[in-house]
């Protein structure tokens, strides 16, 4: 559980792409909410001196209130997805479900050579290479 870096810089970690079903969840949020309180202003109209039917500062927090709501929900929804999507499943050893730690590193083949130094000079007592 400690950062190292060295190990960092070894493997290449792809970015999440549930971060984009956030984005697109909070603009699909920020424009409903807009387009909502517009149509009910226009559809139930409150003129109160003489002021205009749709002015969006007053709507500004339910705007937010549906941004966060729907990039939650579509965050859910992208990580249950990919979740489900993904079929790998990680190697199993039994030693690691009782006195032992498993580091698993997935690495292209160029960098096998360095991570294998790496964790062996790093103290391990075994390391194992998978091929796919």
């Amino acid at each position: 559980p400690a950062p190292n870096p060295e190990l960092l810089d070894a493997v290449d970690h792809p970015t999440s792409p549930v971060r984009l079903w956030t984005l697109f969840g909070g603009l699909t949020g920020l424009v409903t909410g807009f387009a909502m309180t517009m149509w009910m202003s226009y559809d139930y109209p409150t003129v109160v001196g003489g002021k205009p039917i749709g002015s969006v500062i007053p709507y500004v927090v339910i705007m937010f209130e549906l941004t966060i709501l729907f990039g939650a929900l579509s965050t859910l929804a992208g990580l249950a997805f990919h979740a489900w999507r993904s079929n790998q499943r990680a190697p199993f050893d039994g030693r690691f479900s009782d006195d032992q730690i498993g580091i698993f590193v997935p690495c292209p083949v160029e960098r096998r050579p360095a991570i294998e130094q790496l964790l062996t000079s790093a103290g391990a007592t075994e390391v194992k290479i998978e091929t796919d």
